[in-house]
């Protein structure tokens, strides 16, 4: 059955598309991503599934492994499971992150 999620079920924002959620029975999770400032980006992490990223505007660099990428607009980035990796905006930057997984599962590395 089809279902509509409500913004206030998953934004942080009250007016960027920014936030988090978490699929269950859809059996993805999704980060809406909007910064305004560069540096934006999370610490070194990995997940035991792969992360997709699409990226709708602005600029970041991303550390996959042992490889820095820079992706922009129109741009999709996959990062293998259990692969190291983070991303620094270069400025404002929006973008979906798609995990496969019904739940977030993070693993620090700094």
């Amino acid at each position: 059955m089809a279902r509509v999620y409500q913004r206030e079920d998953w934004a942080r924002h009250p007016t960027r598309q920014s936030g988090e959620w978490e699929g269950g029975e859809a059996n993805v999770t999704v980060i809406l991503h909007d910064s305004v400032d560069a540096g934006a980006g999370p610490r070194l992490h990995t997940h035991p599934y792969p992360e997709t990223f699409i990226i709708e505007a602005g600029r970041a660099v991303f550390t996959v492994g042992d490889e820095e990428l820079e992706a922009g607009p129109g741009q999709i980035l996959v990062v293998p499971a259990n692969t190291p990796h983070k991303f620094k905006t270069l400025g404002p930057m929006k973008s979906i992150h798609i995990h496969a997984s019904p739940k977030f599962d993070t693993r620090w590395l700094e």
